[in-house]
């Protein structure tokens, strides 16, 4: 799918600083069940309802260019389009699988949506080229080195007075949401979940620039706290 022709940002001399990971831990962290993953989200999280305070939130305008980092099976990426659609919509992500589904769903949707595979590292975009970047369960899945590395990089592309809006795993508001966390961390892993748990994401966004950090709401869930944080860029 693509844009129409409209140039995407895409800075072609950045793409050879693009090193990749030699490994990556997918949506439900088995590769075999990313075909299920749509289906287990709906079903076990209030995934229409946090996703669409998200986008609420963001404020889309037209003429909007808006990246979903690590959109995963596109689904937020396609509300982002259908909600502004007159926004410039892309995702990316590392998954080439779960990016199959994603240009399913859009073809189906006859979305202008384009969605892009990328490896870790800096992303192939010039500075400056967003005026949006979401993110929804992407930053649970990193080290903290990958988590400051892609906040720096979200913060590259944003253009002056550009924001980020990223849903994901907080502070557990109460004992029993923790003790639902610890299922996530069972499936997920301690170490790239450790900084979500202690709630150190807004501190990390701070660090890499962006001002204005807040926590803006909060989903308790079976699996622990979701929260939605926003950053305004400079």
């Amino acid at each position: 799918m693509g844009n129409g022709g409209d140039n995407d940002g895409t800075d072609p001399g950045r793409r050879d600083a693009v090193s990749p990971r030699k490994t990556f831990i997918p949506a439900l962290r088995f590769h075999r069940l990313t075909g299920v993953y749509d289906w287990v989200l709906s079903r076990t999280m209030p995934e229409k309802a946090f996703k669409s305070a998200l986008l609420s939130q963001g404020s889309i305008a037209p003429g909007h260019r808006v990246l979903d980092f690590g959109c995963g099976t596109g689904t937020l990426t396609l509300m982002a389009q259908a909600a502004a659609r007159e926004a410039h919509v892309m995702g990316v992500d590392v998954d080439e699988r779960a990016l199959s589904i994603a240009q399913v769903k859009a073809a189906s949707a006859n979305s202008p949506v384009s969605f892009l595979k990328i490896s870790s590292g800096p992303l192939p975009f010039e500075d400056q080229s967003f005026d949006r970047v979401l993110s929804c369960l992407v930053f649970h899945h990193l080290r903290r080195d990958e988590k400051v590395a892609a906040f720096a990089e979200c913060h590259r592309v944003l253009r002056p007075s550009g924001e980020i809006y990223i849903a994901d795993w907080g502070l557990p508001g109460s004992s029993l949401l923790r003790a639902g966390f610890f299922l996530t961390q069972l499936l997920d892993g301690f170490e790239t979940t450790r900084d979500n748990v202690l709630g150190h994401l807004p501190a990390l966004l701070s660090e890499a620039g962006f001002f204005d950090v807040i926590d803006t709401a909060h989903f308790p869930t079976v699996f622990g706290s979701l929260r939605l944080l926003r950053g305004k860029r400079r």
